[in-house]
């Protein structure tokens, strides 16, 4: 099992140079919840910041190129394609965050998805905060992952 420890027991980035180029995406899901009241609103576009999904997603884009500068030892990799949807849930009061990532590399992305869902709910949280102090972020998860050494469902 490869470590982020070295044999004095101190951190190192991962060892990936003698791994194979393949095809790598990752897929990865948040919520964000409201009240009722101003799940309405958001709706309706009646938020005093505007539209929200689309600032979300530039989010969520910028979180995904940046995300080796946040977690300590994830590799920079290149990321060829990030899709992100967001999806009102009318019966739970929410928006549904979901991330897909693409790559060609050594190293899978998995990382990048998660910390673009984790950003674009941020965002989604930092332009609705002044209406609802009570909203919140649940539910951060891989889906899936394909290529590397296994996938993941």
């Amino acid at each position: 099992m490869t470590s982020h420890l070295n044999k004095k027991n101190k951190p190192r980035i991962i060892d990936v140079s003698k791994k194979k180029i393949s095809s790598r995406s990752a897929i990865a899901q948040g919520m964000v919840k409201f009240s009722e009241k101003i799940f309405n609103k958001i709706e309706r576009m009646q938020t005093k910041k505007g539209e929200i999904t689309t600032v979300a997603i530039i989010a969520g884009i910028m979180g995904a190129k940046k995300t080796s500068e946040l977690i300590p030892l994830c590799h920079n990799i290149n990321i060829e394609n990030v899709e992100i949807n967001i999806k009102t849930n009318k019966k739970k009061f929410s928006l549904i965050v979901e991330v897909k990532i693409f790559s060609s590399g050594k190293t899978g992305v998995e990382m990048e998805a998660l910390t673009a869902v984790s950003v674009s709910c941020l965002t989604i949280y930092d332009m609705c905060k002044s209406m609802d102090k009570s909203i919140s972020i649940n539910h951060i998860k891989l889906v899936s992952k394909r290529g590397g050494k296994s996938d993941f469902n």
